[in-house]
């Protein structure tokens, strides 16, 4: 049995509803500690997977949401869920957590999995009937409903959410536009070179993406967004799309007085995701935690990171903390496209970077390999699911093949291991 601080309860109480607290429940579970593990959702549905929101469930009216567990398999385990019934408050002091509903929960341990909230623009309120964010499943339904009674959709913001939404409301026969304020695609998560492949893909399929503008002068007519302006052009609008990324939500944890980075965003953790209070931890998109092996911090939204920071959570409830040290991998599902990365992408001001491309079997299957000296760092794959795997097993080994070895076609990639 680990060691818990003194509190009040013995209770392990954790506040979320997304992918991370759902990796954290089935971790205790597994652990055997299902019958003091408290789940605390503000929104009333079960923890579901996030990733089809913005592609099968936006395309088939008939599809439902897939939850991680179905609810026999909580009240199995033991662990008591709270539907619906957002946490407002924490008191450190007593170890205690509020509940919108006004119940008071005693904890030993606090984890919060927060996740992160869409970001919005002030001059544009997200209520009006046309104007639309993606993030849960209430946003997806929305969406799904004004998606089937619109013709054309602008979609501000080219990151991968918005570029997922543009390429199915594409696959629905929509007219879509994309309007992305920087001078390229995916800037600050993927390479120069992958990003123009992006951007060519799309415009193949018919989305009209336009890069480098400005866009403001919202023009509200009654309950809808009627035109905005576009590098001083008016541009009328069927229905718009926020994809301008997501924000950490950590207003919980800063009313508690918790360290937050101001700067890049989330909750401050350690290496084994205890907050400024000990007795707090955070994971997830709401985690801001140190890189193993260097002195920067980071912040990732992904499903890999939600998960792999569950296991690291169970293994410091359990009082065998293990520093968080997992390789980051991401995908997104863009229309014909599955992108791929395994690994952070080196800065392009980073010295000693190259980047070698590996050719797939067609045009639009290859593998882009980035190396700092000698050193492979990450990998950009499309449509090459077998050298993404590869590429993950390769870094977490520390195995660097030389490039030339590394982009000969004719060589599986899992041959290097």
């Amino acid at each position: 049995m680990p060691d818990i601080p003194s509190a009040p309860s013995d209770a392990i109480v954790i506040v979320g509803g997304g992918h991370a607290a759902a990796a954290l429940c089935a971790g205790l579970a597994a652990a055997g500690l299902g019958a003091r593990t408290l789940l605390v959702c503000a929104e009333a549905e079960l923890p579901y997977q996030r990733p089809p929101l913005s592609k099968s469930f936006l395309k088939n009216v008939d599809e439902t949401l897939q939850p991680h567990r179905g609810e026999s398999w909580y009240a199995e385990q033991g662990i008591t869920l709270h539907r619906g019934d957002a946490a407002v408050a924490i008191d450190r002091a007593a170890h205690t957590l509020q509940l919108r509903s006004g119940a008071t929960l005693p904890y030993a341990w606090l984890v919060l999995a927060t996740g992160a909230r869409a970001r919005s623009l002030p001059a544009l309120p997200t209520t009006l009937a046309n104007v639309a964010v993606l993030r849960s499943a209430a946003d997806a339904l929305r969406l799904r409903g004004q998606l089937a009674a619109a013709a054309s959709v602008t979609v501000l913001g080219g990151g991968f959410i918005g570029l997922e939404i543009a390429a199915t409301a594409r696959a629905l026969g929509k007219a879509v536009q994309v309007l992305e304020a920087a001078p390229r695609l995916l800037q600050r998560s993927v390479s120069a070179e992958l990003a123009g492949h992006v951007l060519d893909t799309h415009r193949a399929a018919g989305i009209d993406l336009r890069l480098g503008v400005r866009v403001s002068d919202f023009e509200i007519d009654g309950e809808r967004l009627a035109a905005l302006s576009v590098d001083g052009r008016r541009t009328p609008v069927e229905l718009l799309v926020m994809g301008i990324g997501a924000a950490p939500d950590t207003a919980l944890a800063e009313a508690a007085g918790l360290a937050c980075d101001a700067q890049a965003g989330g909750i401050v953790v350690d290496a084994n995701l205890r907050s400024s209070d000990a007795a707090i931890l955070a994971i997830g998109d709401c985690a801001n935690f140190p890189e193993h092996g260097t002195a920067r911090r980071l912040r990732l939204e992904s499903v890999q990171n939600a998960n792999d920071q569950a296991r690291c959570a169970v293994a410091t409830l359990l009082g065998t903390p293990e520093p968080y040290r997992a390789l980051p991998w991401f995908w997104s599902d863009q229309g014909s496209m599955r992108l791929q990365m395994a690994g952070l992408m080196p800065a392009p001001s980073s010295p000693d970077v190259t980047r070698h491309r590996r050719p797939g079997a067609t045009p639009a299957s290859f593998s882009l390999l980035h190396y700092r000296g000698e050193r492979l760092v990450c990998v950009e794959s499309v449509n090459a699911p077998l050298d993404h795997m590869a590429a993950r097993k390769l870094l977490e080994a520390g195995r660097s093949p030389a490039p030339a070895l590394a982009c000969d076609p004719a060589l599986p990639l899992k041959q290097h291991l």
